[in-house]
């Protein structure tokens, strides 16, 4: 049996494309965790979407057994991490049950804005860090010029960085031996009573619930009787494994050990993240710290185009949530779109993530509404309420403020692009708080209301920058701003998919440019149909699609105005106006995504 000192658990961090999957990889096959046959380009990457995009979603983890140079055995335990701004929660978590990190810097990029994120979070938390200069196989690798930029904008020591290339495995032994040097084993102790951290959990269709966790105190065997503190609830550990990446059954898990355990557990919202696993015969241990549960940032409303799709989006969204706990939904109905789901996310590239995967494995035709946040409404008796759609908004009278979440961005941009990233922050009402350079970049910091960043700021930085700035942010606080709610009306009927919560300083431009789409957009009809934009009562902006007309007075030859005729015209009036009156306008599906991309296109 491996000693406590001889196992090394670590998580490798780095920006998205900074070659943290890859370089896990060349370390499995180093280390004989699959044979050559069994290797595959990010081997940890186990979803379809993940594999196409090239990113990491969910961290993944694995074992594996290395002999030193110095003759010892050593266990290494794996964590791959996410890059990506929306999965942070997966990257902090994953830092909670490592004692170090693997610090991956494109060479050819040098430091970006998640690399500044991640790396923080492991100092946050004491971890040991050895940075490693990837890519090192390409042109325009510049060593020297990242370990200056690894110094000054994040502040640690380059003299031991070690280039390697992920493609060619070049530097991957050196890697290996770093890690047994340089990081610290886990602290822990074999016999005193059982302690687990509860790393991740996911649903799997034979097993049920799958548990990861990482044992900090004494050990976990089959058939033990546990307990999870946050819910007070006895399990019997049925199965006790590891990923060597391949699942492999074990006896037990001793101390400093990663692994999984099921229980037979039905319901993912059993399993709490970050919560603290011990012996049910010896319950009295103090729970770890845990960590904050990650709360989805954006809503949106996700309707089917056929309505007679509803229910297989209802069992898709359940199924999906089975395995990703951080995305929430509830059911709502819209007059203009009929019934769907109204549905949180961590930030923009979730809710892609998780549209694409209805779209792809459940097979349903989808029309998403724009994304918003969650703003706090306080009324006038002192009651908070949350409001995540903008057509549930109190009555102005009884409101007193209105609260909207403020972001802090990191953004590493060169240089030359500087003034166009400025300026695009101050039209999103942005306040500097800090500048700083490293060599020919510029790191600034921006405050930011997450309402003007959550549609296309990312977007509109890479195209701006051409590719090169990189964007990373964090949640700061509730401010209150001068919000209003924009209110859509066609033919007087308020259509509230298109609802939308604004700073009034936009409302005006935004509700003008809604409206001129919108009639752009909507077919004629026999009759005309307003399109208004409107902030409470007062109307801020309309356009009118004129209605079919037919001559009546075809049939009627020679004259002047005629009674007839006369009599005709009326006849046709009093009809439009009927027909204005009981006619329906069928909004078609175009138009609601033709207003989504209104903000794209600005």
């Amino acid at each position: 049996m491996t000693t406590i000192d001889h196992i090394r658990n670590f998580a490798i961090i780095a920006h998205i494309d900074h070659g943290k999957s890859t370089i896990a990889d060349r370390i499995i096959h180093r280390c004989g965790g699959l044979t050559e046959r069994e290797m595959k380009a990010q081997v940890l990457d186990s979803m379809d979407i993940e594999r196409e995009r090239g990113i990491t979603i969910k961290a993944q983890t694995v074992k594996l057994n290395y002999k030193s140079k110095n003759g010892k055995e050593y266990i290494l335990n794996i964590i791959d991490t996410p890059g990506h701004v929306d999965f942070s929660y997966e990257v902090s978590r994953s830092l909670y049950a490592c004692e170090g990190s693997i610090l991956i810097v494109d060479s050819t990029q040098g430091v970006e804005a998640q690399t500044l994120a991640n790396v923080y979070q492991a100092l946050d938390i004491n971890h040991e860090i050895i940075p490693v200069l990837n890519k090192i196989d390409l042109p325009a690798s510049d060593l020297e010029r990242t370990k200056k930029q690894i110094e000054d904008v994040i502040g640690i020591e380059t003299q031991n960085a070690i280039p390697c290339s992920g493609k060619t495995g070049e530097g991957i032994d050196n890697i290996l031996e770093q890690i047994i040097s340089q990081l610290p084993g886990p602290e822990g102790n074999l016999d005193q009573d059982l302690k687990c951290l509860l790393v991740d959990s996911w649903y799997d269709t034979y097993l049920g619930v799958v548990i990861l966790v990482r044992v900090i105190n004494g050990k976990i065997t089959k058939n033990m009787k546990i307990k999870m503190l946050s819910t007070n609830q006895d399990y019997v550990v049925e199965k006790v494994g590891l990923f060597t990446p391949k699942p492999k059954d074990v006896s037990e898990l001793n101390s400093g050990e990663i692994g999984f355990i099921t229980t037979g557990i039905k319901v993912l919202s059993d399993t709490k993240v970050g919560d603290t696993i011990c012996d049910a015969s010896r319950p009295k241990v103090e729970a770890l710290p845990g960590f904050k549960p990650s709360k989805p940032v954006v809503f949106c409303g996700l309707f089917p185009v056929d309505s007679s799709e509803y229910q297989k989006l209802k069992d898709g969204l359940a199924k999906l949530q089975l395995n990703d706990a951080s995305f929430s939904y509830e059911a709502e109905s819209s007059s203009a779109l009929g019934l769907g789901f109204r549905c949180g996310f961590l930030g923009l590239l979730h809710l892609e993530i998780i549209t694409e995967r209805l779209e792809r494995e459940f097979d349903v035709n989808l029309l998403t509404t724009t994304p918003g946040v969650v703003y706090k409404v306080k009324l006038n008796n002192g009651e908070i309420k949350d409001l995540q759609n903008p057509s549930s908004l109190p009555d102005p009278t009884f409101i007193q403020s209105i609260e909207e979440p403020w972001i802090k961005a990191t953004i590493i941009t060169p240089d030359n692009y500087l003034g166009s990233i400025i300026k695009l922050c101050q039209d999103k009402r942005g306040i500097q708080t800090n500048l700083s350079y490293s060599g020919t970049r510029a790191v600034v910091t921006y405050k930011l209301p997450l309402n003007e960043v959550v549609f296309d700021f990312n977007d509109r930085i890479k195209s701006m920058t051409s590719g090169y700035a990189s964007f990373d942010y964090e949640i700061l606080e509730h401010r209150e701003g001068e919000l209003v709610k924009l209110s859509i009306l066609v033919n007087g009927e308020p259509v509230d998919a298109l609802a939308m919560m604004i700073h009034k300083d936009f409302a005006q431009k935004t509700g003008r440019e809604v409206c001129e789409k919108l009639k752009d957009l909507i077919p004629r009809h026999n009759f005309m149909i307003p399109i208004q934009a409107a902030i409470g009562g007062k109307i801020i902006a309309r356009e009118t699609i004129k209605g079919f007309k037919k001559d009546v007075l075809t049939k009627i030859h020679g004259g002047g105005a005629t009674d007839r005729k006369r009599k005709l015209l009326e006849k046709q009036k009093k009809g439009k106006a009927r027909s204005k009156q009981f006619g329906r306008v069928e909004i078609p599906q175009e138009a609601f995504i033709g207003v989504l991309k209104i903000s794209k296109e600005k």
